[in-house]
């Protein structure tokens, strides 16, 4: 990133750079000018608004401003419904809510000791997801599915237990094997996945998630097969 030194003709900067890089940009911005009664803003969703201390430090008020939302290539999503965690200094927190809801978002505040735990939750909700994903991609091939349609085969079955989940919770959108405590089957499925090792391991992990946090016949037994 090249700055200039002139002083930058706005009342808000929102610095979007990767996480590594934010300290950075805001030390050298600090050097360019006064910032009292001038804003600083940060995409992170780690990071508190202290990174920004460079800038809080020559008078900014400063905050971490982090949509809830994934952006990738040949996609622009729509802000509106979308949560954005925000922390920061009271006055660039109200500035910052007020352009949330100009957005068309929600602004939800999240304490400064709970920035990374956050943003854990958020991975989960999209990268994690789509490591998922890619697990399920390689056990449909592994079945002999076409790589062609495996989306198509899994699309529907995904799309309504994430509306399950969304409408009535984890508990009540389990179904399958573990719900019912189906030992013989769950033993099948680890027997077979000896063949996609990484997959099995995924498998296991999130099978005793299952039975330790969720509604589940035949609980000790399902644990005992999980080992």
């Amino acid at each position: 990133m090249v700055l200039g030194q002139s002083a930058l003709d706005s009342r808000l900067v929102w610095i979007t750079v990767p996480d590594d890089a934010i300290s950075k940009v805001a030390a050298r911005l600090a050097k360019r000018q006064d910032w009292r009664d001038q804003f600083a803003f940060h995409s992170s969703g780690a990071l508190t608004s202290d990174v920004l201390s460079p800038l809080r430090d020559k008078g900014a008020g400063v905050a971490s401003v982090h949509p809830g939302m994934t952006f990738v290539n040949k996609s622009a999503p729509s802000m509106a419904g979308v949560p954005f965690g925000v922390e920061g200094d009271p006055g660039a927190l109200r500035l910052a809510k007020r352009m949330v809801a100009e957005l068309g978002g929600t602004a939800i505040t999240i304490r400064k000791e709970n920035k990374v735990l956050y943003h854990a939750f958020d991975t989960f909700a999209s990268p994690m997801l789509i490591g998922l994903m890619a697990t399920l991609h390689q056990v449909g091939e592994a079945a002999g599915i076409p790589q062609s349609r495996v989306r198509m085969m899994a699309g529907p079955l995904l799309r309504r237990t994430l509306e399950n989940y969304l409408e009535h919770g984890a508990a009540s959108a389990l179904s399958g094997a573990l719900i019912r405590g189906d030992v013989a089957t769950i033993r099948r499925h680890l027997e077979a996945l000896k063949a996609t090792p990484h997959a099995r391991a995924a498998y296991i992990a999130l099978a005793r998630i299952v039975v330790k946090e969720l509604p589940v016949e035949n609980r000790a037994q399902l644990e005992r097969a999980l080992k």
